[in-house]
């Protein structure tokens, strides 16, 4: 659902992707954020037609019923459909271009992670996404505990970054990723131990990445 802009708010966070599946290692994600940002709400907002994804995407319901179920434990988050309801590709910056005429005065957070940041000069609009919020990169620790590097100078090549509006949120090793999801369902391998156990369970339920 869209999130309404009834109360006063003043740091807000967007934490968007494909979310196909959510897994454990997004909501340690947004977990960190919402702790080291003191964030009153984080927005996770699955993406409509990713116009840089070279795979079709699971339908829209399907995603935006497992982040419901992915994120529940968390109070600070709010599921927000405005991109899935969006015709046409979705960017970033008309998100935040929204969401700033929504909550004027809120302080906005855009969480991304360490892959995304080293493309981020690709994205629409990117120095006016830089100028809207605060970038918050997650910088995953590998398996032998090295977190990703990142040019501290600079961790957004080729944008002009105001001093404060880049962070990097260093999180502990997290061996997730959806497209290992992906993998085990199709190879009716148990998926306990990356997702939570309702999206396992929805996942079973509605035949989602199972072979044909």
């Amino acid at each position: 659902m869209g999130v309404r802009a009834d109360a006063p708010l003043q740091r807000v966070g967007v934490f968007g992707g494909a979310f196909d599946p959510p897994h454990e290692a997004h909501v340690a994600l947004a977990r960190a954020a919402i702790a080291a940002f003191a964030l009153d709400h984080l927005l996770i907002v699955p993406t409509g037609d990713a116009w840089h994804k070279s795979r079709p995407l699971s339908p829209a319901a399907d995603r935006l019923a497992m982040c419901q179920l992915a994120f529940a434990n968390l109070p600070q988050v709010l599921v927000d459909d405005r991109e899935l309801r969006r015709d046409g590709p979705t960017y970033t910056i008309d998100t935040l271009t929204e969401l700033r005429a929504e909550w004027p005065g809120a302080e906005l957070f855009l969480q991304i992670g360490a892959d995304q940041a080293a493309a981020f000069h690709t994205w629409r609009r990117a120095q006016d996404i830089v100028d809207i919020a605060t970038i918050s990169i997650a910088a995953r620790a590998d398996v032998a505990g090295a977190a990703m590097q990142l040019d501290a100078e600079n961790p957004l090549p080729s944008l002009r970054v105001a001093p404060g509006r880049v962070r990097v949120l260093p999180l502990p090793p997290l061996p997730h990723s959806a497209t290992e999801v992906r993998r085990r369902v199709a190879a009716r391998l148990p998926i306990d131990h990356l997702v939570a156990p309702a999206v396992a369970g929805y996942i079973a339920k509605h035949h989602l990445y199972s072979p044909t």
